[in-house]
């Protein structure tokens, strides 16, 4: 324990500061749906991606890594978590996911409440994710709040965007968190957004009638950010007729920059998807129905929505989501062996890679500062000791904004201490 707690200490006491590294002689996935790069090197300088490619000159002050001919990738964008928000879930104090009893909804901010040292956050880097979309949880409202972008790196300051997007319920959960019904759900949030409409146009005039109004001032403010478009607004919905009545709605309020999550049902509606420029952040394997809503679940999913012209991402949604997005890189290998089942549609590997790394930034708008190697992004990098979608591969370095990171987890600490331990090296508890 004492071990832990000096881990942790260091931990928060020193901040990483953008740093510079070169890693050559590398097979370079640049992660935008490309081809690997053989006997390439990529270029950090102050934490942002300088080059990538065959050819590249180093600096002569940059650090060189000889990579030694292995995978050298952006860190994985894992596309949905609740990570940093939720420790132990049957523990209120140690779970801040959702606010039952809360008088605001869509104004809650969750950026304040991350907690980096999360046992989950050093487990996922150790599994290669450097990024992290985090969502809050809904409770009595369709709208939860609004999420953040976080980095998994080892300092205290792990917010990368606060306020990043809001998140909302559809379906059969924001049925329930409506009323009961969709006709509710579909008036709530016609009426919610009609109310930032007419805040945002005049905020001096908006009249605020207490706690148990439907939208008070301070969620009327922050869904003013999604009415007219600055912010995207991540809505979970399952059912293809769900997703039909969105994209309607969508006219009533044109600005609205919709990013469906889960999408069980997405290829039933991948061409309406696609005309819309809709993007999905999709639970990868979905295929045996929890609800009526996602009774024509297939794994074939995400490559028929991809194939129609989608921009899929892939998160974890309702799949310990908290802390298991390690899961990513797994799912993505699924899609790559699901491309060479007859009748079925997956990915090729270059699709599933951006699934999890460019594909899932873009989605939520980061495309042009996470999620690739391409110049200017921050310099998140992993190098892998093989294929990084095959179950056997073991991370071998991973940098966020070009800083080393450590890759000990509270598991790997507790088995070096109780592998093979001395006798007096244990507490006086394990003494019978």
């Amino acid at each position: 324990m004492k071990r832990l707690l000096l881990l942790t200490a260091a931990f928060l006491a020193s901040p990483a500061a953008a740093q510079s590294v070169a890693i050559t002689h590398a097979r370079v996935v640049i992660g935008d749906g490309s081809a690997p790069i053989e006997d390439a090197t990529v270029v950090i300088r102050g934490g942002r991606v300088v080059a990538a490619g065959k050819g590249v000159a180093v600096p002569a002050d940059v650090p060189v890594v000889d990579a030694g001919g292995r995978f050298v990738t952006p860190g994985i964008v894992a596309g949905f978590t609740r990570m940093g928000l939720v420790e132990v879930d049957g523990v209120d104090e140690a779970n801040d996911e959702a606010a039952g009893n809360s008088p605001f909804h869509a104004s809650i901010d969750i950026a304040l409440a991350i907690n980096p040292a999360t046992s989950a956050i050093a487990l996922n880097r150790a599994e290669g994710i450097t990024r992290a979309v985090v969502a809050p949880g809904t409770r009595g409202s369709i709208f939860a709040g609004q999420g953040a972008i976080i980095d998994l790196g080892s300092d205290p300051d792990s917010v990368t965007v606060p306020r990043a997007f809001q998140f909302m319920e559809w379906g059969e959960s924001g049925a329930r968190a409506a009323g009961g019904s969709r006709p509710a759900a579909i008036t709530a949030f016609r009426d919610a957004l009609k109310a930032a409409q007419a805040y945002a146009r005049a905020p001096g005039a908006y009249l605020d009638q207490g706690r148990d109004v439907l939208v008070n001032r301070a969620d009327a403010v922050a869904l003013g950010a999604v009415v007219t478009g600055k912010v995207p607004l991540l809505i979970h919905v399952e059912r293809a007729s769900d997703m039909r009545a969105l994209i309607a709605l969508r006219g009533e309020f044109p600005a609205l920059r919709m990013v469906f999550v889960g999408a069980s049902e997405g290829w039933l509606v991948a061409r309406e998807l696609a005309a819309a420029k809709i993007p999905v952040i999709a639970s990868a394997l979905n295929d045996l129905p929890e609800a009526f809503e996602s009774i024509a679940a297939t794994q074939s999913n995400v490559g028929r929505m991809k194939a129609a012209g989608v921009l899929v991402g892939i998160g974890t949604i309702g799949d310990n989501e908290a802390r298991q997005a390690r899961l990513e890189k797994q799912y993505a290998g699924n899609l790559v062996a699901l491309h060479h089942v007859p009748g079925a549609s997956g990915l090729s590997w270059d699709q599933a890679f951006a699934a999890i790394t460019g594909d899932a930034a873009e989605a939520v708008g980061m495309g042009g500062d996470i999620g690739t190697l391409r110049p200017g992004r921050r310099g998140d990098v992993v190098i892998w000791d093989g294929d990084p979608l095959e179950l056997g591969t073991a991370v071998v370095s991973v940098y966020v904004d070009g800083v080393k990171q450590s890759l000990a987890t509270r598991q790997s600490e507790l088995l070096k201490r109780y592998r093979q331990p001395g006798e007096a090296a244990l507490p006086k508890a394990y003494e019978r």
